[in-house]
């Protein structure tokens, strides 16, 4: 694959908070990052949203977007994603409008489903494509599904942090809270009892809106039907993103865009050597064990030096994470840019979401400053961007 053939590249950041350093040094070192990613080349970059966990100081997007855009020049800022549990559509697009009226052009708000806990008991759908095990489609890797053993954990702990998150707000659909924002921004919106309301900070706001979606379902088909972009998570739920793309793609029908348009995330890890590069990536298993299946959510990023070697780790504890451990995108430029290639050709990606962990920010910086010069990003250059529909 020529430079020229490669699909623009994204950066997703957590702002992780590594062992021994602490949040605000994380949220500096997030903007630092960005004027790098800037200066690389990169097309955007998103922020995530997540509370109370002691390892990602990233909670706020719209600020941390607001931020970087004052201190940047070219790159794309937005939201990967704001949650509509805890955030409404309306208060988000008011947000990101008004980051858009600062800078516009330059804004994407990402909208998620709201997270609801598992019902006890209840175990979670294991997709059925890849419920019998791993498969290679056409290079690509796809992982089963994790096990839903310990959802009693993740529940307990998402209903104890609703309280002191104060999500209180029931959503309605998830389309109609997208098309709340469509129709505030056309100036059109108006509730169920003919009631017409104006944002003027959303009216008209010159940012793209963006749906986030982990499978096949709800997410992916109204991004579909409303002719939305879509970000689809394989560095989530790798065992789902063929079913992700190919939902959205069979219910695409023209709407804000003219045509289809995916990007896929992907854990990525560059080093000078493969050998380095998995040594920086040690940790990896240890922080996805404490989001699945740890009490307080995402741990503090360990150092390399105290992680739990693989062999060393019980059974019970590798299924729980060998999703993501196994299709995390790790070595030296060569290896990676051979890996990303496979999943934006496999996926059909018009873009790829790249997010990085290392405990330390300088390895951060490093791996993708590697990336860029080895897929080709050159500093001001401008990728390709979804085409209108004519009729909008």
């Amino acid at each position: 694959m020529t430079h020229t053939a490669r699909v623009p590249l994204s950066v997703l950041d957590l702002a992780l908070v590594p062992e021994g350093r602490t949040g605000a040094q994380a949220v500096r070192d997030a903007v630092d990052l960005a004027v790098d990613l800037d200066r690389l080349g990169y097309r955007r970059v998103w922020y995530a949203e997540h509370h109370l966990s002691p390892g990602v100081a990233s909670a706020s997007p719209a600020v941390l977007a607001a931020a970087v855009a004052a201190r940047t020049e070219r790159i794309r800022v937005g939201s990967g994603a704001v949650l509509l549990s805890t955030t409404s559509p309306l208060v988000a697009a008011e947000q990101f409008g008004t980051i858009a009226a600062l800078h516009p052009g330059r804004v994407d708000l990402g909208l998620g489903r709201a997270l609801t806990p598992p019902k006890d008991g209840a175990p979670r759908r294991v997709p059925t494509a890849s419920a019998s095990g791993p498969r290679v489609v056409d290079g690509l890797y796809v992982p089963p599904a994790p096990p839903t053993a310990g959802d009693s954990v993740l529940r307990e702990r998402a209903l104890a942090q609703a309280a002191v998150v104060g999500s209180s707000r029931t959503p309605a659909s998830f389309r109609a809270e997208v098309e709340l924002v469509l129709g505030l921004r056309a100036g059109t919106y108006a509730d169920q009892g003919g009631r017409r309301y104006v944002s003027p900070p959303v009216q008209d706001a010159a940012f793209d809106l963006w749906v986030l979606a982990s499978s096949g379902g709800e997410s992916a088909r109204v991004a579909g039907e409303l002719g939305l972009p879509l970000a689809a998570n394989y560095h989530v739920s790798p065992s789902n993103t063929l079913e992700t793309v190919a939902a959205y793609r069979a219910a695409f029908r023209p709407g804000v865009l003219a045509a289809p348009y995916v990007v896929v995330s992907a854990d990525v890890l560059v080093a000078d050597t493969t050998e380095r590069a998995r040594e920086l990536a040690a940790p990896f298993a240890d922080w996805v064990l404490s989001i699945r299946r740890g009490e307080h959510g995402a741990i503090a990023y360990p150092r390399p030096a105290d992680a739990t070697p693989w062999a060393e780790r019980p059974e019970a504890e590798r299924a729980v994470v060998a999703d993501r451990v196994d299709t995390r995108v790790v070595g030296d430029p060569a290896t990676v840019v051979d890996r990303l290639a496979t999943l934006a050709r496999v996926t059909g990606a018009d873009e790829l979401l790249v997010t990085t962990a290392a405990h330390d920010p300088a390895d951060r910086q490093r791996s993708f400053a590697l990336l860029a010069q080895a897929w080709g990003a050159t500093e001001g250059e401008a990728p390709r961007v979804p085409a209108l529909a004519t009729s909008h």
